[in-house]
């Protein structure tokens, strides 16, 4: 690969800087190193130790500052970091979807959580911390993966005039690491015959990478330095330098005159494309024009003493390792929370080592006698100690009495309180939010205002702290864009389990034209700017969470398996299951009944068909019957009548007759 600007790759440039860049940083580096120390416990030096014990007071380290910093870490890294892919297209929005996926899988296969809350702590103590953004060539079976790592911050060395927060105005960055033999031969075989002409440890120019404390080491605690110590063969090490700086870089924007697209390539695909008949042919009838664009890109030199290993452009134009910094000064150096508040440390050791004092004072009973009235001073001292002695003394000289010390007074516990909480407030942890918080409001609602209200300072570092996250995940999805060209699915699981994965892209074949029709869910295309999801690594308000939700599905916003979600049952996923399970086989049943309905209704129908058909038949039967016999009956009818008559008439004539035979029937008329 050619050199870019005057050979800026070159292994003696990049010494030359690291030698400069080093020396610029030798106070950030006492004060970072201290910084260090002091987290771990280690609050005096020397001379500081011999003075307290001169007067009586013991070195006694009451250590608010690394529960302040481990409370920190706890708040800011809760959960893990979620992105967002903003597409700059409408047509970018479905991929936009792809890459929150591959996001969150390359915060999964880096160990995020672990790296994220190492980076906050070197934030806190040290004023800056450092996330890696690299390839790594063996995972994935070869194929390499993107991944992100952590740094330490004494190994990464940025130009001095730099003014940037995330230093992108710095003309470059160096990471420094030292490796044995063993294992830059493992790295680099190719050094095989020449690595016994590379200087290495103490020979070198370079130094360490971690700096020595000025403060004694009283909590017996390994740090780096002392660990060196114990390697026999740390003065065998060889240093590795990654110097990454910017350069302009040659793109080429291909445009279609014919249907309006256009396309952006590289230098190399440029050379290929151009060398094309088709192509040249397009151009000379201006079908397709070519215009020439300058792209900054990273580049990385990687070098030994004076060997150059390799040598490689970046499709990134941030610097793949991003800064986390702390309490800005407007200087590649800025100061950490443990700094600022180590004065507020020794003086809080100060004050319990004055109340220690006073106790011990208080415990031991002094006693003052007159001059004279013992014999043997010394013989009294041991018959002091003894609880059932009999001392004699001389009345004559006046008696013996027991001085008390006079007391602390309230105004120096009040002392120790507030010092206490300045420390807890410089590094955004007011009371409440460390679970014993003495006015905190009866109401849920109020604790949670008060609780948002006190992280007002957390969040304002958090926000920093964002930014530099989504500076990460722009550089995590630059680096993919440009090394995911092959097909892969992207699994991830969830916390509930479950298994999410998407395939990109997917080469479609027309098996008619025997060519690929199509690349499906191709994230070659298209951009994107990423963004972290504010608030996303805090911890979340549990209870407040799930009335909000409770009210939700009251109104009818949202249904019962959301508010399940963030309910505390213990089961959920059981429960979702099975409830699933339950609203499928209702939903069948409910279909059942609803095809049993249907055949109830078409058979009653049917039913009704025949039998009115049926019916319709022993109607027109009937009426013929009832015909006949309305008509027989009426015949038969006439002939009782007649009958009828005639014997009405037969009666009518024998009571005639009875009457004129009877005797004194005149008198009876």
């Amino acid at each position: 690969m050619a050199k870019y600007e005057d050979n800026k790759s070159s292994p003696q440039i990049s010494r030359e800087l690291f030698r400069r860049w080093r020396d610029a940083r030798q106070q950030w580096d006492a004060e970072a190193r201290n910084a260090v120390d002091f987290t771990l416990g280690n609050h005096f030096t020397e001379d500081e130790s011999t003075a307290l014990q001169s007067v009586g007071q013991a070195d006694f380290v009451i250590d608010r500052v690394y529960a302040a910093v481990d409370k920190l870490k706890s708040l800011l890294t809760a959960r893990p970091a979620r992105f967002s892919a903003i597409a700059r297209e409408d047509s970018d929005t479905k991929l936009a979807n792809i890459w929150k996926i591959i996001l969150e899988y390359v915060w999964d296969i880096s160990d995020g959580d672990s790296t994220f809350k190492q980076v906050v702590h070197d934030y806190a103590v040290t004023g800056l911390g450092y996330m890696y953004v690299y390839i790594d060539p063996e995972d994935d079976y070869g194929r390499g993966e993107v991944k992100y790592t952590h740094v330490d911050p004494f190994r990464v060395y940025v130009d001095p005039a730099s003014r940037d927060r995330f230093f992108n105005d710095a003309s470059g960055m160096i990471l420094s690491t030292f490796l044995t033999r063993q294992q830059v031969l493992d790295l680099y075989p190719q050094l095989k015959e020449s690595i016994d002409d590379i200087e290495v440890g103490s020979n070198s120019l370079y130094g360490e990478d971690y700096p020595s404390s000025t403060l004694k080491n009283s909590q017996n605690v390994l740090t780096p330095a002392e660990v060196k110590n114990l390697d026999y063969n740390v003065n065998q090490k060889y240093q590795i330098l990654d110097r990454f700086y910017k350069v302009k870089v040659p793109f080429y924007r291909i445009f279609n005159s014919i249907d309006g697209s256009e396309k952006i390539v590289d230098s190399d695909i440029y050379n290929v494309i151009i060398e094309d008949e088709q192509t040249i042919e397009a151009i000379n009838r201006e079908a397709i024009t070519i215009e020439e664009i300058m792209q900054t890109r990273i580049v990385q030199c990687s070098s030994i003493g004076d060997t150059l290993l390799y040598e490689r452009v970046l499709n990134t134009d941030i610097y793949p390792i991003v800064p986390f910094a702390n309490i800005w000064t407007n200087t590649p150096y800025p100061k950490s929370d443990v700094n600022k508040v180590k004065d507020s440390q020794r003086l809080l050791n100060k004050l319990f080592s004055l109340t220690l004092s006073h106790a011990q004072s208080s415990a031991g009973l002094k006693l003052l006698i007159p001059e004279g009235s013992v014999d043997n001073v010394s013989q009294l001292e041991k018959d002091w100690a003894n609880p059932n002695a009999v001392i004699e003394y001389n009345p004559e000289f006046g008696e013996p009495h027991f001085p008390q010390p006079a007391p602390l007074t309230s105004e120096f516990y009040y002392l120790i309180d507030r010092v206490e909480k300045y420390i807890d407030l410089n590094f955004g942890i007011p009371e409440l939010l460390q679970g014993f918080g003495k006015d905190a409001p009866e109401s849920a609602r109020g604790t949670a205002l008060l609780s948002e209200m006190g992280e007002s300072r957390g969040k304002s570092k958090l926000r920093d702290i964002e930014s530099s996250l989504s500076k990460v995940g722009q550089v995590v999805y630059n680096l993919a864009k440009d090394h995911y060209k092959f097909a892969k699915t992207f699994r991830i699981v969830q916390p509930n389990n479950d298994i999410t994965e998407f395939a990109v892209n997917m080469r479609l074949y027309d098996d008619k034209q025997n060519e690929i029709a199509t690349i499906q869910n191709d994230i070659q295309l298209g951009q994107h700017d990423i963004r972290i999801i504010s608030g996303s690594t805090l911890p979340s308000n549990k209870v407040a969470e799930y009335n909000m939700y409770l009210e939700a599905y009251k109104l009818g916003l949202v249904d019962d398996v959301e508010v399940l979600k963030k309910s505390e049952i213990f089961d959920k996923e059981g429960v979702l299951k099975r409830k699933g399970a339950m609203g499928q086989m209702q939903q069948y049943i409910t279909q059942l009944e609803n095809q049993v309905k249907k055949l109830n209704g078409d058979l009653q129908t049917s039913e009704r068909e025949q039998v009115s058909a049926r019916k319709r038949t022993e109607v027109e039967k009937f009426k013929s019957d009832l015909n006949e016999i309305s008509s027989a009956s009426k015949v038969k009818e006439k002939e009782k009548v007649m009958q009828l008559g005639n014997l009405v008439n037969q009666m009518d004539q024998s009571l005639e007759q009875d009457k004129k035979n009877k005797p004194g029937s005149e008198q009876l008329s």
